[in-house]
């Protein structure tokens, strides 16, 4: 079933990379959810990479790197809670930024609150809010409230609950081609699961794709996923399926732009079925050709297609 260009996304200056600029990169997020993994990660890209720098700071550590350095392709800088002050800064640094024409890409990093504590038990460091009156549990709820601002207006949430260090290294660098074209555009996250690993924490919408038909129970397609032909085509070619593409692409027609209206820049779009493996996968690749197609900043992440 072909579609043709039904959306139309809205100017919103998001990510535009002005004449003469570089990329600039923010990562940010939850204490031990694995900013210095993925720093290491923009060091191996061949970015200048800073961590730890207060948000006061920022602006005119632009401008040295704009007036200096020439053998790295953008910069990359840490922050987080440890400089108390830091969400307090965050929207002056952020202004000043925009005076001098540059936009810091966001990408925000966040993980279940369970794998936090698991994680701070194990290297037994202190969390930056952790005193002798607020314990760790608390220190957690607080600096998620503090941060949830930023998070909203990042241009990537990635969830590293359950991830090595190998897996979000391997997530960072297949998304960075996403973000290293900067678009002007609502950025879309589409996120496939299965429900019997659990709903992801990440998602601003949520689908049941279990109605569709479940090509596991076919023995020549169990082994396979949602990107193969043969799967995408029993699950969507059925007489459900080709009802359901029709209805799915045009509710996301008429959504988007009213969420760019409202000045919303970025949709995490959750995709379930059971395993994660061939209805979602399926139903996501669609997806992600229809909003490529039609100029969205889209990003696909298949969660549990390779659990099952």
């Amino acid at each position: 079933m072909a579609f043709g260009n039904c959306f139309r996304p809205l100017e919103q200056g998001v990510g535009v990379k002005k004449s003469g600029s570089f990329p600039l990169i923010v990562v940010t997020g939850l204490s031990g959810a694995g900013k210095s993994t993925a720093l290491n990660v923009f060091e191996d890209l061949h970015f200048f990479c800073v961590d730890g720098l207060p948000a006061s700071m920022l602006p005119r550590m632009v401008e040295l790197f704009q007036g200096m350095d020439k053998a790295h392709r953008g910069l990359a800088l840490g922050m987080d809670l440890r400089q108390l002050d830091f969400v307090e800064e965050w929207d002056s640094a952020t202004a000043q930024l925009a005076d001098m024409g540059m936009k810091p890409q966001v990408v925000f990093l966040e993980t279940r609150q369970d794998t936090l504590l698991t994680r701070y038990a194990t290297t037994r460091r202190l969390h930056p809010l952790e005193t002798n009156a607020l314990g760790l549990e608390q220190a957690l709820d607080t600096e998620r409230q503090l941060m949830a601002p930023i998070r909203e207006s990042a241009d990537l949430v990635v969830d590293t609950t359950g991830y090595s260090i190998h897996d979000l290294r391997r997530i960072i660098q297949e998304k960075w081609t996403d973000l290293e074209a900067p678009s002007s555009c609502m950025r879309v996250h589409l996120l496939t699961f299965g429900f019997k690993y659990g709903v992801p924490i990440d998602a601003d919408l949520v689908f049941d794709l279990r109605f569709l038909p479940n090509p596991y129970f076919d023995p020549a397609l169990r082994n396979l996923s949602g990107k193969d032909t043969q799967v995408s085509h029993y699950v969507l070619e059925s007489e459900v399926g080709r009802a359901f593409q029709k209805r799915f692409v045009d509710f996301f027609c008429y959504l988007l732009p009213l969420y760019a209206t409202e000045g919303r820049y970025r949709v995490t779009v959750a995709l379930g079925c059971t395993g994660g493996r061939h209805r979602s996968v399926a139903t996501g690749e669609l997806l992600y050709k229809v909003l490529k197609d039609s100029g969205y900043a889209v990003t696909m992440e298949h969660r549990h297609c390779e659990l099952g």
